[in-house]
């Protein structure tokens, strides 16, 4: 207790000495940071970060606050130095206690204290200058359930920010039941509750707008980048009218539309959600305000047992992957989110924003599967014989359709193809083309020898390409020479895409816009090359179940 107190009253001393630490000059709406600290000006007051690597850093900066199940709201201003060394409470949210591991395959995975109030951001610039460089704003993975910004060391803005001379910026927001629960049906004050999670970004993309250029960024020159679940939320925040405007250019990686059960709930299966989440949580109808005041794990369980119920309800197979139907996920309220983004058409909202949409080569096909026990030594006699076992009248079709894609693959690395995620991403790229944008589509395909190819090529293995962070991901991609050029190619497009909505860089092969009937794909491997259509035959056949397509 005593060490406590004493670290404590160090940590206030530090604080209210801190304004002395340096003495940074006026420029603009900016202060110049001194060798040692970097101090920026935002609307609510001054914030203090560090520098490292020559790039200044500050981190947990809050953008909103905000109750339980309610929209965000400004963070209160502040007086003098507000410390911004130390990352933001994350969201709360389920941990497998057999998770709790120091590492995961794709990079070290770290755990923060959570808190309800999570609405913090990060911010890595070059320079607080008043230079109008591109914004990056990166919203993390883990669906719309778990995750956050610093949870993987390859997040991190640094190398990133100094390669490309642009300002990167990620971000924390409300996940799972804090962020989707659809508690509209009872009462005016929840009537946002069932997108808070995606307000909390729209609210983050607003103190971009507003505060960005004090750290040497360009408001009107803002990408939104994401993968997995943050690819989902970009398609989303595509087609929000309330973040119109917000950004400039958007990037997709694994997360288009129709790759998995749909991201977006209706609101019919989203209010049965919320009615037996009351039920699990012993309240009535009446008693919706108890929700705001019961423990968060106390919450959870209940919510969670809801998904599982309402699926079962409503009488919903299990999706592909083991995925249920029923998940946490932004509601189709009319509202804040008017359409299902890329449902039939590409959202009016987009129009006039360059994309960037991919996908990896393998994704989550390299689970295990007892059908594909023993297909490293498998011949393609062995493979034939499996496709033929599992895509039935329509088997001499799809092996011809591998050999046509992929001819130079072995065959029993076929049925390691994700079509999933690549349908999604050809058929979003297919929409968002047809509104006259310019669209560009990739496929990360380097297989990275690490522990026998155990991951090669799968879900999240491009994100230490794209933040120039190839030492911070060697576990998995090995690192080498090989690896440091591919990292250098990859990290080079998306910064030309963010700074121009065009991402060819030199050392790639030349990058056509995507066009129907002229599919062009950027494919991504030790030496990259574009192919066009080389797989759409493919991945329309495997996008039906072997039987045809299922009845309405």
């Amino acid at each position: 207790m005593i060490r406590s107190l004493r670290l404590v009253a160090i940590s206030l001393a530090m604080t209210a000495a801190w304004p002395a630490l340096a003495a940074p000059a006026q420029i603009g709406a900016s202060l110049v940071a001194s060798s040692r600290v970097a101090i920026a000006h935002t609307a609510g007051g001054e914030v203090q970060g560090f520098v490292r690597n020559g790039i200044q850093t500050f981190r947990g900066i809050p953008y909103a606050k905000a109750e339980r199940f309610k929209a965000p709201e400004p963070f209160p201003a502040w007086q003098g130095v507000r410390p911004a060394l130390s990352y933001g409470n994350i969201c709360p949210q389920p941990v497998d206690p057999q998770l709790r591991e120091p590492q995961t395959f794709i990079s070290d995975t770290r755990f923060w204290p959570a808190s309800e109030q999570c609405q913090n951001l990060n911010v890595w610039t070059p320079a607080l200058d008043g230079k109008k460089r591109p914004v990056m704003v990166w919203l993390h993975g883990g669906g719309f359930f778990s995750g956050s910004s610093m949870e993987l060391p390859i997040y991190d803005g640094t190398n990133l920010s100094r390669k490309g001379d642009v300002v990167v910026v990620s971000l924390n927001h409300r996940l799972n039941v804090l962020g989707f629960l659809d508690l509209s049906a009872y009462g005016e004050a929840y009537g946002a509750s069932a997108n808070v999670g995606m307000l909390d970004i729209v609210a983050a993309l607003h103190w971009v707008h507003d505060n960005i250029d004090r750290f040497g960024g360009d408001p009107s020159n803002v990408t939104i980048f994401g993968q997995s679940g943050g690819g989902a939320k970009v398609a989303t925040l595509l087609a929000v009218p309330a973040a119109k405007g917000l950004f400039q250019k958007a990037v997709i990686e694994s997360g288009a539309p129709g790759s998995m059960p749909s991201p977006y709930a209706d609101p019919k299966v989203a209010q049965k959600v919320a009615e037996l989440t009351l039920k699990n949580a012993g309240l009535k109808p009446d008693q919706v305000d108890a929700l705001a005041r019961l423990p968060y794990d106390q919450l959870l369980a209940a919510a969670n047992k809801a998904l599982g119920d309402a699926s079962a309800a409503l009488g919903m197979p299990p999706g592909p992957l083991g995925f249920s139907m029923v998940n946490w996920s932004p509601v189709v309220d009319g509202r804040f989110l008017p359409e299902t983004p890329f449902g039939k058409s590409a959202p009016s909202t987009s129009a006039g924003i360059p994309l960037l949409v991919g996908s990896t080569l393998f994704e989550f096909q390299n689970f295990p599967n007892p059908r594909l026990r023993g297909r490293e030594t498998w011949g393609e006699a062995e493979t034939l014989a499996y496709l033929r076992s599992t895509q039935g009248a329509r088997a001499d079709a799809v092996i011809a359709g591998y050999r046509k894609a992929y001819p130079r693959m072995p065959a029993n690395q076929w049925p390691l193809i994700d079509t999933m995620f690549r349908s999604g991403v050809l058929r979003t790229a297919a929409m968002k083309a047809g509104q006259g944008d310019p669209v560009y589509t990739y496929l990360f395909a380097y297989r990275s020898p690490v522990l026998d190819y155990a991951w090669a090529a799968g879900h999240s293995s491009e994100i230490a390409f794209v933040f120039d962070n190839a030492d911070l991901g060697m576990q998995s991609s090995g690192g080498g020479p090989q690896v440091e050029k591919l990292t250098d190619l990859v990290s080079q497009a998306w910064i030309n895409f963010a700074r121009t909505g065009n991402p060819n860089a030199r050392g790639l092969p030349r990058w056509p816009l995507y066009a129907r009937g002229a599919g062009a794909t950027m494919v991504f491997d030790a030496q990259p090359e574009v192919r066009v259509d080389h797989d759409a035959a493919l991945v329309q056949l495997l996008s039906q179940p072997p039987g045809g397509p299922r009845a309405p």
